[in-house]
């Protein structure tokens, strides 16, 4: 019987505080992303939240707007999925099992 009371409902808050710790320490820890050689590099912490974008200027060109965009991005998108494994790691030390993708 999950609760408030008993040793079950003690290690579910336990877990649940750690958890908790874990998603705080998640925003503060940051993985890159970068496309077009590292032209393009796109900063995201540990709740898939992008911190920080940086462009080299030889990369921008008015005439072929799309090629940035796109380089923007495949940054974007390789930032965004180190940031899940970073976060399904971490959770997966909390917890002691693998955490289902989603999951947090």
């Amino acid at each position: 019987m999950l609760g408030g009371g008993g040793k079950y409902g003690k290690q579910f808050q336990d877990m649940q505080k750690q958890i908790e710790k874990v998603q705080a320490d998640l925003r503060e820890r940051v993985v890159e992303g970068s496309a077009g050689g590292g032209m393009v590099k796109v900063k995201v912490n540990g709740q898939q939240e992008v911190v920080d974008v940086k462009i080299e200027k030889d990369v921008i060109n008015p005439d072929d707007k799309s090629m940035l965009e796109d380089l923007i991005l495949a940054a974007m998108n390789e930032g965004v999925k180190k940031s899940k494994k970073l976060m399904e790691a971490e959770m997966a030390r909390v917890t002691g099992m693998m955490m289902p993708p989603g999951l947090f």
